[in-house]
C-alpha cells in the first residue's frame, strides 16, 4: 500500500457544539458526566454490564447482525464475558456515504480497544446502521474525486419512496451506471475486492438500506466491527418496551424538552432538534409510511400498537439503544453532541440514565498524488478550509515578479506620500494659515483608503489575467479541491472513500484505526502525553468535549 498522510483536525459545529467540545461550564448541566480515569471506567463498565444477564441481548438481536466472522466472534466474546460496547452509527449514504462514516467506525474501535485495555473487561465497537431512517435525500448523493476534480453521484428517489424507510426503498437499474462511475473515479486500483464489494452490495433489486449494510459489513466485519441493521424486526422487537414506555411518558418528555429548550435559549444557544408541537418521539410504521404518534393518541398506541411497529426519533434512539445493548458510550459528531443535550432531558423524563457521548476523531487523508500537487502549489490541506484562498494564492504566485514589485512600490509610495502630507498638514495647522481652516486628518486618511482600494482592484485584475493564463494550475486546484474539499465541504463530511480504498487497499481502514488510538486514550482520560493531534478531543467530567 502506498503511504498516505493523516492530518488530525479539530472538529467544528454549531456554537453550542463548540462550547460542549470545549467543556464550558455553561453547558455542563446538559450532559451526563463521564468517567475520567481508569478506575472510573472500570466502575462504569461494571454498571453497564450488570444491566444485562448473560448473552440474552445478543441472542435477541442476532438476526439483525452478522452470523459469523471476526465481528461476530468479538461480539460473542463481549456477550459471554459480561463486556461492553462502544457504539456509533449513521443513516445510510450512497456507497457508504462520506468519509466520516469510516472515521466514526475507526474511532469507536480505537475507543473499545482502549476501554478493554483499561478495564480488563471485553469491549467491542458496534455500528448502528439507521436503515429505519426516512430521509432518503440526505444519503442519496456522494462525492468522488476524479481526474478533473469532484464529481457528485446521485440516486434518484423512486416512485412511492417518499416517507418510506430506506430499508424498503429499492435501487433500480440506474445503480449500475453509478457503480461504473465509482470504479472510473478509482483509477488504477490495487484492491479490486473493494470495488467488487461495492458492486455486490449496490445492484438493481437491493434496497438503499440493505446495500449500505452489506457494504459496511464487507469492510468493517474483518476488523471486528459488527453492523446492526436498525430496521430489522429483531431490533424493533427488542426496542418495543422502551417505545411503549416513551409513549406513556409522552407528556413528561414534551415538558422536559420544552424546559431544555428554554434553558438553552437562556444560555444563548439554540436546540439542535426543533420541537414539533403535539407529536411524541415515537414513530409508528404503516403500510404507506412511518409517522410520529400524536401525543393525544400516545397512551392508546402504547397499549394497542402491534409488536415491532414502533421506532424512535433521533432524540429517543440513544435511549432505546442503551436499553437493548450494553453500550458504555456512543461516538458522535458535532450535530450528535448538540442533540444529546436534549436526549439527556428525554432520559430524565423517562427515569433512565442519560447516555454518554464521546467525540469522534477528525482527520483528513492526503494521498501521494495530492501531496505532490500541494507541494507544487505551496499549499497545505488546511488552506482549503477557505473556499477562495488556494486560488488567490495561486493567482498571486502567477503574477510576474516585475509587476508584483511595481504594485508593492505603489503601496510604499502611497504610504510615504501620505505620511509627508500628514506632517505638512500638522505644520500648517500649527502655524497661522490665514482664515482658511486646515482639512482634518480624516480627509487624508479617507483619500489613502480610496487609493489603496484602487491598487487592490488593479492587483486583482493582474491576478485574474495570470490565473487564466495558467490552465495547468487551475486544473491542479480542481483536483485538490475535489480531494480535500469536494462541493466546498471538508473532506470528511463529503468525500467518498471507496475509491481511496480501491487505490491504496482496504488496509487504509487499519491505518485510520492506528491513527485514532492516541485520540482514544486522550478522550478517555487515560493518556497525559501530547501526541500529535487536536488537544480538545476529550469529554470533560461534567460535559462533552470535541467530536
Amino acid at each position: 500500500m502506498t503511504a498516505l498522510e493523516l492530518h488530525p483536525a479539530v472538529l467544528g459545529g454549531s456554537a453550542f457544539a463548540r462550547a460542549a467540545m470545549a467543556g464550558e461550564p455553561s453547558v455542563a448541566s446538559f450532559y451526563a458526566a463521564r468517567p475520567r480515569s481508569r478506575e472510573e471506567w472500570r466502575a462504569e463498565s461494571a454498571r453497564v454490564a450488570a444491566r444485562f444477564s448473560g448473552a440474552q441481548w445478543l441472542e435477541a438481536l442476532a438476526p439483525a447482525l452478522e452470523r459469523n466472522g471476526v465481528a461476530h466472534d468479538r461480539l460473542r466474546r463481549v456477550a459471554d464475558g459480561g463486556g461492553v460496547l462502544v457504539t456509533t452509527g449513521q443513516q445510510p449514504g450512497l456507497f457508504g456515504g462520506p468519509a466520516y462514516t469510516w472515521i466514526k467506525a475507526m474511532s469507536a474501535l480505537a475507543l473499545a480497544d482502549a476501554i478493554e485495555d483499561a478495564t480488563g473487561r471485553p469491549a467491542a465497537a458496534l455500528f448502528w446502521a439507521a436503515t429505519d431512517d426516512t430521509d432518503f435525500a440526505e444519503g442519496a448523493s456522494t462525492w468522488v474525486a476524479g481526474p478533473e476534480g469532484a464529481m457528485q453521484l446521485t440516486v434518484p428517489l423512486p416512485a412511492g419512496g417518499e416517507g418510506r424507510m430506506v430499508a424498503e426503498v429499492p435501487l433500480d437499474a440506474g445503480i449500475d451506471r453509478l457503480v461504473r462511475q465509482l470504479a472510473a473515479a478509482s483509477g488504477s486500483t490495487v484492491d479490486a475486492e473493494v470495488l467488487a464489494a461495492a458492486a455486490a452490495a449496490y445492484h438493481p433489486g437491493a434496497t438503499v438500506g440493505g446495500a449500505y449494510v452489506s457494504l459496511l459489513r464487507a469492510l468493517l466485519g474483518p476488523l471486528g466491527i459488527p453492523v446492526l441493521d436498525a430496521a430489522h424486526p429483531a431490533v424493533r422487537r427488542a426496542m418495543d418496551p422502551t417505545m411503549r414506555d416513551a409513549l406513556r411518558h409522552g407528556g413528561d418528555i414534551d415538558r422536559d424538552l420544552e424546559r431544555c429548550r428554554s434553558a438553552l435559549d437562556e444560555a444563548g444557544f439554540t436546540a439542535q432538534v426543533a420541537h414539533v408541537d403535539g407529536l411524541s418521539l415515537v414513530f409508528e410504521d404503516s403500510a404507506e409510511k412511518k409517522a410520529r404518534v400524536p401525543l393525544a393518541a400516545a397512551a392508546g398506541r402504547a397499549d394497542m400498537a402491534p409488536t415491532a411497529s414502533l421506532g424512535p426519533n433521533v432524540l429517543l434512539r440513544p435511549i432505546a439503544e442503551r436499553a437493548i445493548l450494553p453500550t458504555i458510550d456512543y461516538v458522535g459528531g458535532p450535530g450528535e453532541i448538540a442533540y444529546f443535550a436534549q436526549t439527556t432531558a428525554v432520559a430524565a423524563a423517562m427515569g433512565v440514565p442519560a447516555p454518554i457521548i464521546l467525540p469522534r476523531w477528525s482527520v483528513t487523508i492526503v494521498e501521494p498524488h495530492v501531496r505532490r500537487l500541494l507541494d507544487r502549489l505551496d499549499c497545505e490541506p488546511d488552506d482549503f478550509a477557505d473556499p477562495h484562498a488556494p486560488e488567490r494564492r495561486a493567482a498571486r504566485r502567477a503574477v510576474p515578479a516585475g509587476v508584483r514589485t511595481e504594485l508593492d512600490g505603489l503601496r510604499v509610495a502611497l504610504t510615504e506620500a501620505a505620511e509627508r502630507l500628514q506632517a505638512a498638514t500638522a505644520e500648517a495647522r500649527a502655524s497661522a494659515w490665514g482664515a482658511t481652516p486646515v482639512p482634518p486628518d480624516t480627509v487624508v486618511a479617507g483619500f489613502v483608503r480610496q487609493v489603496e482600494h484602487r491598487i487592490e482592484r488593479l492587483e486583482r485584475r493582474f491576478e485574474a489575467a495570470a490565473a487564466k493564463s495558467s490552465g495547468e494550475t487551475m486544473r491542479d486546484l480542481a483536483i485538490l479541491r475535489g480531494a480535500l474539499a469536494p462541493g466546498g465541504v471538508r473532506q470528511e463530511r463529503a468525500l467518498n472513500l471507496i475509491p481511496v480504498f480501491a487505490r491504496h487497499g482496504a488496509d487504509v481502514l487499519r491505518l485510520l484505526h492506528e491513527g485514532a488510538r492516541p485520540y482514544a486514550r486522550r478522550s478517555l482520560g487515560l493518556d497525559d502525553t501530547t501526541d500529535e493531534g487536536p488537544p480538545d478531543v476529550g469529554v470533560s467530567a461534567a460535559g462533552v468535549g470535541a467530536r
